[in-house]
């Protein structure tokens, strides 16, 4: 049976995408860690938001044992129309269910850019090359030890504090992907998350959200910018008592990449690609939300 998505449905939602994900991993040889339990601990918040802020959201059932084996759920910010989550339990996969929930979660008609966030699970992927979409450039786990470290003198860094800053965050982030994000998920991040606001002079050049469960969106307007927002992140990350940080850093931003590889952080197995159906936004200056739900 497929039916809308109720808040009632978040728990098991998690359970199979943590199932799914984790299932895939082993399979391929790269085993994930964490409990469903550990996931959900740091994901809560955002599955909340998100099924209160999807434009979309249909969740599979079988009818003898009420049980949810199965969902799909997407958001629309300000015209880009992103597919977030899409799972299927494994055991139930190649039944047609997925085919089902992708047509009524991702429809062709929605949004002015459409794009998803895949992982590297081939049947999935030539679903979403089926429906218009096109792979654009993978995003690259990274993660390394967090140390102390300062941003350069000339970046003055605060934390995020009252509307004019979480405007000038939306600002630079419209900038960057040409969309906005809802009120909310603006809500969802700033009561979740440190938000630190960078400035040289009066003028706001970058941000960052960091949190123990995870870090991003980072963004900054000038690349040569990058380097000194991720050292304070990793600062941040240790204060906080992340012995490691892991961040998701998407191919093109090679300026992050080539600090980040500097300051001994590595390549993950797990990696993730962006797909859309036409070309759109800043991405050599931008780092996604970690874990990878929704850019």
């Amino acid at each position: 049976m497929i039916r809308r998505g109720a808040p009632g449905d978040s728990r098991h939602c998690h359970q199979v995408l943590y199932a799914s994900i984790t299932g895939f991993e082993a399979e391929h040889g790269t085993p994930l860690k964490g409990t469903e339990e550990e996931w959900w601990a740091d994901i809560e918040p955002y599955f909340d938001h998100l099924a209160e802020d999807a434009a979309e959201w249909w969740v599979a059932e079988e009818p003898e044992t009420g049980s949810l084996i199965g969902f799909a759920r997407s958001t629309d910010s300000g015209g880009l129309f992103e597919l977030t989550e899409f799972f299927v339990q494994p055991g139930h996969q190649g039944r047609g269910i997925g085919r089902e929930l992708l047509d009524r979660a991702f429809p062709p008609d929605r949004g002015s850019t459409r794009a998803i966030i895949a992982t590297r699970d081939v049947r999935a992927l030539a679903r979403y090359y089926a429906t218009g979409m096109v792979a654009r450039f993978p995003i690259l786990g990274m993660s390394g030890a967090t140390n102390a470290a300062d941003a350069p003198g000339d970046i003055a860094v605060s934390p995020v504090d009252g509307e004019a800053d979480v405007a000038a965050i939306r600002s630079i982030d419209r900038s960057i992907l040409g969309f906005e994000r809802t009120p909310a998920t603006w809500r969802c991040l700033v009561e979740n998350r440190e938000a630190y606001l960078y400035r040289r002079g009066n003028t706001a050049i970058g941000f960052a959200f960091v949190s123990a469960g995870g870090s991003g969106p980072i963004s900054a307007l000038d690349t040569a910018d990058l380097p000194g927002i991720l050292l304070h992140v990793e600062d941040r990350a240790r204060a906080i008592g992340m012995k490691r940080l892991s961040l998701e850093v998407p191919a093109p931003n090679e300026v992050a990449t080539r600090h980040l590889l500097s300051r001994g952080f590595r390549f993950d197995p797990f990696v993730s690609f962006l797909l859309s159906d036409r070309p759109f936004g800043q991405f050599d200056r931008f780092i996604g939300f970690s874990p990878p739900l929704f850019l």
